[in-house]
């Protein structure tokens, strides 16, 4: 009676360690500067650990950045030729990519350095880095492209400009990708759609992202795309729309940010009549799914999904203001509350990627500025109560306006 007893003690604790979030240590990355344009950061993080992002530097451009176990690597030596560039995406083989601007001139700002606040007049073109070097990739026809995220097979996904012109669209039209060892792939779109990016690709090589007509810049989103449909491709290329919560384009669109390798995708989507936008899960057994919001808010964004099916995003309240978010088993939970140790006291925002270790990437605030933060779970299955928590601080405007920015939605 004694030992089943203590299984069922053992199996009830289990569940319980199940049903718990798990609790975190920060690790402060740095501050990322002190002006809106020194702000710049796009974090992801690969299962071995490796960060890629971006930093303006003391003489003023921004340049790629990988960070390891808290050391910061800049990659952008001799680049593509150009002042400005920036890292989206690192896989465990090192292997780095983003945009790099190069020696031709070039106005449209694509890659939207000027409209950061950075000087730029050349073109913009994705790279991979390795080794120490840069090497750019073709577009699909036209003068720009972006390389968002590379996979652990060296595959590429991303978005590059053709040689189309579209009446009113500032830019060429340009259409989501996928490099490879054969070349530069474009990814099919539907309907009336003209233009579309790749946001992230797994290592069975299917792709999510977005697509819909081009449009003016904007500056948050950093595209020129009214984002109408949440898309995922197949290995093959099939493309499939995942659907929506209500609404098309309006603040934020619908977008499919990242995917794991189960092929689960996670995003944002407009509700109905465009009000407001939430966080999206989306699997091929139960279509999409609405993620909510935290207790008080009004929107949403899902940003990073692990294969475990954890997800991290933001929860941002009527004003617009985010705080980070951790879900899991259907239930979200404020990241600065599941934190146990925080030696630089910061009040974490954002949530942007998640690995297979739950480590999580994403941008925090504290006394001089923006700060990058990597939240790494405790050992042991920690399950003691939050003692690092800061309270909420007034945000600047300009903290405001790069959040908006990092997060890609448009103000009201």
């Amino acid at each position: 009676m004694k030992l089943i007893m203590t299984s069922i003690a053992a199996s009830l604790l289990a569940a319980v360690a199940m049903a718990e979030p798990p609790r975190y240590t920060v690790l402060d990355l740095g501050v990322l500067g002190k002006t809106p344009a020194e702000q710049s950061f796009s974090p992801y993080i690969a299962s071995n650990g490796l960060v890629a992002g971006s930093a303006a530097t003391a003489s003023g451009p921004m340049h790629a950045i990988v960070w390891f176990k808290g050391m910061k690597f800049d990659i952008s030596a001799l680049g593509l030729g150009g002042p400005n560039s920036a890292a989206f995406g690192v896989n465990n083989f090192g292997q780095a990519v983003g945009q790099a601007e190069t020696t031709t001139p070039n106005a449209e700002d694509f890659c939207g350095f000027k409209a950061s606040g950075f000087a730029s007049s050349t073109a913009c073109l994705p790279f991979v880095w390795q080794n120490g070097v840069m090497t750019k990739l073709p577009t699909l026809g036209g003068a720009n492209g972006v390389a968002g995220r590379i996979n652990n097979r060296g595959e590429v996904a991303g978005y590059a400009e053709t040689a189309t012109k579209d009446p009113g669209c500032p830019v060429a039209r340009f259409e989501p990708v996928v490099w490879d060892k054969y070349g530069v792939h474009a990814l099919k779109l539907l309907g009336g759609d003209t233009s579309g990016v790749a946001a992230a690709i797994n290592d069975r090589g299917q792709v999510s992202g977005a697509s819909g007509t081009c449009t003016d810049f904007n500056p948050n989103s950093g595209i020129f795309l009214v984002e109408n449909r949440a898309m995922l491709w197949d290995s093959d290329g099939t493309p499939h729309d995942l659907g929506n919560l209500g609404g098309v384009g309006g603040i934020a669109g619908n977008h499919a940010c990242a995917l794991n390798n189960r092929g689960q995708a996670v995003g944002h989507s407009e509700l109905a009549n465009n009000t407001t936008f939430h966080g999206f899960l989306w699997t091929e057994a139960r279509g999409m799914q609405d993620l909510g919001t935290l207790p008080g808010d009004a929107a949403s964004l899902g940003l990073g999904i692990n294969d475990a099916g954890e997800v991290v995003g933001a929860s941002l309240d009527p004003s617009f203001t985010p705080r980070p978010f951790f879900w899991q088993n259907n239930v979200m939970t404020d990241l600065n509350t599941l934190i146990t140790s925080n030696p630089a006291k910061l009040y974490l925002l954002l949530a942007e990627s998640i690995n297979s270790k739950g480590e999580i990437i994403g941008l925090g605030v504290g006394p001089d500025g923006v700060h990058g933060f990597l939240a790494a779970p405790n050992g042991g299955g920690n399950l003691s109560p939050a003692f690092e928590t800061v309270d909420k601080p007034i945000l600047s405007e300009s903290v405001r306006n790069l959040l908006l920015r990092r997060m890609r939605i448009r103000e009201r």
